[in-house]
């Protein structure tokens, strides 16, 4: 090596141990310590190699320490897709990252409650108590391309959350993420169940936080009386009024979240402006062409549903639309042989399933109508886009563990069957305890916003 470049080279190692001690003291000076972990990941990807000027890598630095004394960011690991971050991933103030676009990476550090940690997990989605084998599905999380998704902190959302009342409406999706979040909260605060044949309510006592589930199939009112030519004892969905089991008690919700679609796939007819419009395998051939499937009756009816919600005058929280869970049936649906068997990990590659981008596409349509429908008021719907990410999570449903039965069949016959699956629901603790880390930066940046 020649003398110039081994000048060069002391003088560069010199300027970067000067800017590690300036920045240690400046640290000091502001009452707190540079975490050890944000150098080691800083100087091991090449902060300073010269690569970026003092300032910049500066800035990289003091944003690392800021999200470890935070406490809310758990790093991938080192051969994770995600590894090494940049200042912009660094940096805990998500405001303006998109939380829905990004990958999945393994974490070894484990899920967030274990199935024998929470005594509220249904036996259904117990995937674990239910004989699944492998395990590698509860150890994957989501890391936004721009940003980084902290790691729920259970006391820190029942502090947010003091006082304050979270809803769960929908279908039995809905019930599946509220059992997550309970979960997860379960871990640092016992709840007391208040709840009733109505609802469920679950009430953590050390900051008065309350849980409640509503069941809501179709987020519309729904009745089984004649209506026109659709016979009594048929389930009539009406488009375009909202569901009153839940809306008379909607000014006493801090946030709700509303869960929907996959009803969409039942059979029933759809009432708008008291006409039969259209029908789910059930439409009588006298009565000529449908006017609206089911599909188009699932968007008209999100519309209907957030804009009473925006619209109401009493009501003062946020509402949180979460989009279409994705579900994985392959060879057929739920009742029509279709199976998820022998999947352990996200798929690279979202297969594209029509139905699903269809119902997405519709819900999100109505989400927008309704923002505009409601004026100023329209702020207080947000969109929970998670549609796409976990269509990538083939893995993460219960399949044919969805049973403690020991005699329970998991392979397919001599006839090629497959064993009963349930490919919509989650296992638990698993996928569906990353839809509550976002929940919770999304009740996290409007409170701070």
């Amino acid at each position: 090596m020649t003398a110039p470049a081994v000048a060069g080279g002391i003088r560069q190692w010199l300027s970067a141990v000067a800017l590690v001690l300036t920045l240690v003291v400046i640290s000091l000076s502001a009452g707190s310590f540079l975490p050890r972990a944000s150098l080691r990941v800083y100087l091991t990807t090449g902060a300073f190699d010269g690569s970026k000027n003092d300032a910049a890598a500066a800035a990289d630095l003091l944003l690392s320490e800021k999200a470890f004394q935070d406490g809310q960011e758990r790093l991938p690991e080192q051969n994770a897709p995600s590894a090494t971050m940049n200042s912009s991933e660094a940096s805990l103030d998500t405001g303006s990252c998109d939380l829905y676009r990004g990958e999945w990476f393994s974490d070894s550090s484990g899920p967030l409650y274990t199935n024998s940690s929470c005594p509220l997990i249904t036996k259904t989605q117990n995937c674990q108590a239910n004989g699944r084998p492998d395990k590698g599905y509860e150890n994957w999380r989501w890391k936004p391309e721009q940003c980084i998704l902290p790691c729920f902190d259970a006391r820190k959302f029942l502090e947010l959350m003091r006082g304050k009342t979270l809803a769960f409406v929908g279908d039995s999706v809905a019930r599946n993420q509220m059992e997550s979040l309970l979960c997860i909260l379960w871990q640092v605060d016992t709840p007391v169940n208040n709840g009733t044949r109505r609802m469920q309510k679950w009430i953590f006592r050390s900051t008065s936080t309350t849980i409640i589930r509503i069941w809501s199939s179709w987020l519309v009112h729904k009745s089984i009386e004649a209506v026109e030519f659709a016979p009594n004892g048929l389930d009539k969905v009406f488009l375009d009024i909202p569901d009153e089991t839940f809306m008379e008690l909607l000014p006493s919700f801090d946030v709700l979240v509303l869960s929907s679609g996959h009803w969409f796939a039942k059979r029933s007819a759809y009432i708008l402006n008291g006409n039969v419009v259209g029908g789910q395998l059930w439409w009588p051939r006298e009565a000529g062409k449908m006017q609206m499937n089911n599909v188009a009756s699932f968007g008209v009816s999100v519309e209907t549903c957030l804009t009473a919600v925006a619209t109401n005058p009493n009501f003062k929280g946020i509402a949180i639309l979460r989009t279409y869970s994705p579900d994985h049936y392959e060879g057929g649906e739920w009742n029509t042989n279709g199976s998820c068997t022998g999947k352990v990990k996200p798929l690279d590659e979202a297969v594209r399933n029509g139905f699903t981008n269809t119902m997405y596409e519709k819900q999100v349509a109505g989400f927008r109508k309704a923002v505009e429908n409601s004026g100023v008021r329209g702020a207080k719907l947000k969109l929970m886009d998670i549609t796409k990410p976990f269509a990538l999570r083939v893995d993460g449903h219960p399949g044919p563990y969805r049973s403690a039965d020991p005699n329970k069949k998991t392979q397919r016959g001599p006839d090629g069957k497959p064993p009963p699956q349930d490919c919509l629901h989650w296992c638990m603790p698993g996928a569906v305890d990353t839809w509550n880390e976002m929940l919770f930066e999304t009740i996290r940046r409007e409170h701070a916003g």
